[in-house]
């Protein structure tokens, strides 16, 4: 073979895997471009948690943050660096920074239009209040993988505190306030350490996670637990989960004590009391792993004091045969509209005040376009519920007053941080607007 030959057999292939490797970016583009437009022009443009800002300069384009985010293609590579497509899918992971070798994505809270209150922590998790520490969902880390991380670090930095694990007397090392996912670990990482310590928990173990709807998917990546180890969970569901923290618990025996609820957290001689319903507490340091959610958000109408109206849904099935009310626009209000719905003989109405759902995962988005294709659900946007009668309720649905039947409401509009709480504690809060 000459020369000539050899040079064409081997340059031909070459420029058809660079043209059809072009061609093939320019489809990505042009999909993620697409995508892009279209969750602009429908609004869904805020994330709901904390997400990635992208530097375009640092960006290689290379795609790296794309394929680990575990969530799926939340982003996408455009004429050639990353954007953040799906906003509203984001749910915080954090993984595309790790993945990116250009340092070129800043994990923030918030953005220039919507703001969210965070308190103040320091990388080791400590507030503006010495040895008082903050993990989990009130610092911003809804997501239980993260929360875990945050309660098992938080715990370690609080262990290096002078005078921990050298308490004497009455004085505790740690009260841990909260047992769910960050309080729990805190709780395990505590016994690990050796310290004197004991947890508080308002309800039961799982803390927020016990209040999902029933057979929610809660967990679909590993976690590093305190004597346990590496935890290898997938598609794991509340119900599986809460039984595992609970063999965990039976088998190492963390000294959390339920229905006891925290009221104040004060100085004291160098140390911290920490006054619950039921007792009181001297300590060197708190760690504070309590929700978001503790004081629901609720809609101020005529009628809202009844009964029938709750802030959770706990079992689907009570809603048998009856006409309901979910309120909201979030996963929680989308997951429990389709789980209702899913009984017989049962009328649902989702009312949520804007004309998208920009907070929700479109899995959970899916489920409610299914279910009103179906006809079991009714899906009410720009509407506003007025008044909760005893058999019906009022609301403005795009300027219109309607009044539907109706047998149980269902707020599922989010919490209010206990900012009360924290500035009475001493704790700073801050309102975010997209920063780190």
């Amino acid at each position: 073979m000459s020369i000539e030959a050899k040079m064409l057999f081997y340059f031909v292939p070459f420029v058809l895997l660079i043209v059809w490797n072009l061609s093939n970016k320019k489809r990505v583009y042009a999909k993620n471009t697409a995508a892009l437009e279209e969750n602009k022009s429908s609004g869904l443009t805020e994330p709901a948690s904390l997400h990635p800002i992208i530097d375009p300069i640092k960006c290689l384009g290379c795609a790296s943050c794309v394929s680990a985010c575990p969530e799926g293609e939340i982003l996408g590579v455009i004429d050639g660096r990353a954007q953040l497509i799906h906003a509203t899918h984001c749910i915080g992971h954090g993984a595309c920074k790790d993945a990116c070798p250009r340092d070129a994505i800043t994990l923030v809270f918030g953005t220039e239009n919507r703001g969210v209150d965070i308190p103040e922590v320091k990388p080791n998790f400590e507030t503006n209040m010495p040895g008082i520490f903050i993990a989990g969902e009130l610092g911003g880390m809804g997501l239980i993988r993260n929360a875990v991380e945050q309660g098992r670090r938080a715990l370690e930095n609080i262990s290096r505190m002078n005078g921990v694990g050298k308490t004497t007397g009455d004085c505790l090392d740690l009260v841990i306030v909260g047992a769910g996912p960050a309080g729990f670990a805190a709780s395990l990482g505590a016994i690990e350490n050796k310290l004197k310590y004991v947890t508080v928990e308002q309800e039961t173990l799982g803390g927020t996670v016990s209040h999902f709807p029933r057979g929610k998917l809660v967990m679909t990546a590993p976690v590093e637990l305190p004597m346990v180890g590496k935890v290898k969970f997938t598609e794991t569901t509340k119900e599986e989960l809460l039984g595992f923290w609970q063999k965990v618990e039976k088998k190492t025996k963390p000294a959390i004590r339920y229905q006891e609820r925290v009221e104040q957290v004060s100085a004291e001689g160098g140390c911290y009391r920490v006054k619950t319903n039921k007792n009181s507490y001297l300590t060197r340091s708190v760690l504070l792993a309590i929700g978001r959610r503790g004081t629901p958000r609720k809609l101020g109408v005529p009628g809202e004091e009844r009964s029938k109206v709750v802030y959770r849904l706990i079992d689907a099935e009570q809603y048998r045969g009856k006409h309901v009310l979910v309120v909201g626009g979030g996963d929680s209000a989308l997951e429990a509209a389709t789980s209702i719905a899913e009984q017989p003989g049962t009328e649902v109405s989702l009312s949520y005040r804007s004309e998208a759902f920009s907070r929700a995962k479109q899995k959970n988005r899916n489920k409610v376009e299914q279910a009103e294709a179906e006809g079991r659900l009714t899906v009410l946007f720009k509407s506003n519920v007025k008044e909760i009668g005893e058999h019906s309720v009022k609301l403005d649905h795009d300027g219109e007053l309607v009044e539907i039947p109706n047998d149980g409401v269902i707020v599922s509009a989010g919490g209010l941080l206990p900012t009360p709480f924290l500035k009475e504690t001493g704790i700073e809060v801050e309102t975010k607007y997209g920063t780190a």
